[in-house]
């Protein structure tokens, strides 16, 4: 999985858009034409996450609907929306159970069917830290929840709710630098009959795809879930050590090569990859290159391939603002810092595009927006490099840009690496800086016989920013 590209989908979004573009009304995934999979492929993607994917929770809608908050990010992204556009949280998560508006279960498992057949895995989510607040767990079985004592009803009311008008206090499911999502709650992670209903329910999730983007998995991180939740009473079934391990383990005794993403931040992605995830968000290099910090980015990447391959990668996704308006200048740069690196290389519905506009969550409709051809260009000459057999199989290498001329420091701004298969060299150079840059970078020992440097300083922009070329006789 470390040498995946993945296509992130709003579910119901591409859905609908698809309903509407084919006359399919009401056909859910049916509708997303073969012809669009063999482009993804065609492309080279080997994934399509279909985010937003299980059935929607009611009492999310209705919170969704009234939270003021919410209705200005609405106002921004759709002006002139409608009730009827609020389809609630995909992360308020009610059952896991394949939404009936994709077609149900039988409608994704077609759906998978024909993702295979042009050779792409399906990826879906999974929520570990909550449920919905209208789950069945939350009346049959509440002890798997985070209880809320008086004590911490007094100090965190707008944190609990109550299962019900004469039902135990529940802690809202949240991370411990925020208030909590009010249309969840909170599983226990101190709890052996919580850990093992929750395994029991990604068992299940493993049976209908080929891998999973685990939300916030950090936050089931033993000592992290200890920190947040110390307020509160501990249940009566302790568990111990850490949970990931265990459930990996389980899902893949029983789905053997099933893949587990992990949103993860704070720094603790490389520990969530010991304890059995495939890949984890690379939410620190993002920062760096979004804040044009090339000596920020240049330390993050290091020189360590096996380390590298256990990031994901991303521009943007469904929680980070559109690359386009995000990455405004320096784009191009970006997008080759990020996406030639080892790893999963995460690409958005929409910013193949160039979309501006970052759709909230809730929202089952989109604007449409004007194709922005730069970005086109972009990916359209990018995303090829990325299928080359050097990036596919071959073996990764950092390379150092040395001083273009004396007194000159731009070579410190540049980022390059090389990819080496048998027959194909790629190599990858990018300035994340905002400043006018040069160096020279050595080549010889790599296919190349001689070093290469660029030309005189002119603005990064007007600069090739990712080159390749066949292997040359040293």
């Amino acid at each position: 999985m470390t040498d995946w590209t993945l296509f992130e989908s709003n579910a119901r979004v591409w859905c609908a858009e698809m309903e509407a573009a084919t006359g399919r009304e009401g056909a859910g995934l049916d509708a997303v034409p073969d012809t669009v999979l063999a482009g993804l492929a065609g492309l080279g993607f080997d994934a399509v996450w279909l985010m937003g994917a299980w059935q929607p929770s009611a009492r999310s809608r209705a919170i969704a609907l009234s939270h003021e908050g919410l209705r200005g990010e609405y106002d921004r992204a759709l002006p002139g929306w409608q009730p009827g556009d609020v389809l609630g949280s995909p992360y308020a998560v009610s059952a896991y159970e394949p939404a009936e508006v994709l077609g149900g279960g039988e409608g994704l498992a077609r759906f998978r069917r024909r993702l295979a057949d042009h050779g792409l895995g399906l990826v879906l989510d999974f929520v570990p830290n909550h449920t919905a607040v209208d789950h069945p767990w939350v009346r049959e079985r509440p002890s798997l929840y985070v209880a809320a004592d008086d004590a911490a009803r007094r100090s965190q009311a707008q944190n609990v709710f109550q299962a019900g008008s004469d039902g135990p206090w529940i802690a809202h499911g949240r991370d411990p630098y925020f208030d909590g999502w009010t249309d969840t709650a909170q599983i226990d992670y101190r709890s052996a009959a919580a850990r093992q209903a929750v395994t029991e329910a990604l068992l299940s999730v493993a049976g209908l795809c080929d891998g999973v983007r685990c939300d916030m998995a950090m936050l089931a991180l033993a000592d992290v879930f200890d920190r947040t939740w110390a307020g509160f009473p501990p249940p009566s079934d302790p568990a111990t050590g850490e949970f990931w391990p265990h459930a990996v383990a389980e899902v893949r005794a029983a789905h053997p090569g099933f893949r587990f993403l992990a949103e993860a931040y704070w720094g603790l992605g490389p520990r969530l990859a010991e304890l059995g995830f495939d890949a984890v968000y690379d939410k620190d290099l993002y920062d760096a290159l979004r804040g044009q910090d090339a000596g920020r980015a240049s330390r993050l990447v290091g020189d360590d391939a096996s380390r590298l391959a256990t990031g994901v990668r991303f521009l943007e996704n469904h929680d980070e603002a559109r690359a386009a308006s995000a990455f405004a200048r320096g784009h191009q740069a970006a997008a080759v810092a990020a996406l030639t690196l080892p790893g999963v290389r995460l690409l958005h519905m929409g910013q193949l595009e160039g979309a501006r506009v970052k759709l909230p969550v809730q929202l089952g409709r989109r604007q449409p927006e004007p194709v922005d051809e730069g970005a086109r260009a972009l990916y359209g000459a990018l995303l090829p490099v990325l299928d080359r057999q050097a990036l596919r199989r071959g073996g990764w290498a950092r390379l150092w840009a040395e001083t273009a001329w004396e007194g000159d420091s731009g070579a410190a701004n540049l980022l390059a690496w090389v990819w080496r298969s048998d027959g194909d060299v790629v190599l990858a150079v990018s300035n994340p800086s905002p400043h006018r840059s040069a160096g020279r970078v050595r080549l010889a020992g790599f296919g190349f016989g001689r070093s290469v440097s660029p030309a005189p300083p002119r603005p990064i922009a007007s600069l090739p920013v990712c080159a390749y070329a066949r292997a040359l006789e040293p």
